[in-house]
């Protein structure tokens, strides 16, 4: 996996904004049927070749909210990515 939301979403908005590639969707769109923002997987490329750090996390007001998932193999990763878990973003 590329970078997760956590249950500490608040639905703000910052993150869809600044997603280079459209990976994320709202609460209405989660195909878990949770209430928070869902990141794609297939779609996320931790802003590789856009940013230097995924930029959903440097947007976002919630500290810890957005943490590396799973690494997959044939995905894009950042060469400075943390464990699964971790916050992408600390401030």
């Amino acid at each position: 996996m590329a970078v997760k939301i956590t249950d500490s979403c608040i639905n703000c908005g910052a993150c869809i904004d600044e997603c280079p590639t459209e990976a994320i969707v709202d609460e209405d769109e989660n195909p878990n049927g949770e209430d928070i923002y869902f990141v794609y997987e297939d779609k996320c490329v931790e802003c590789v070749g856009h940013h230097d750090e995924p930029a959903c996390a440097e947007a976002c007001p919630t500290e810890g909210c957005i943490v590396w998932g799973e690494p997959k193999e044939g995905l894009t990763l950042s060469e400075n990515r943390g464990a699964p878990g971790e916050p992408v973003a600390e401030d």
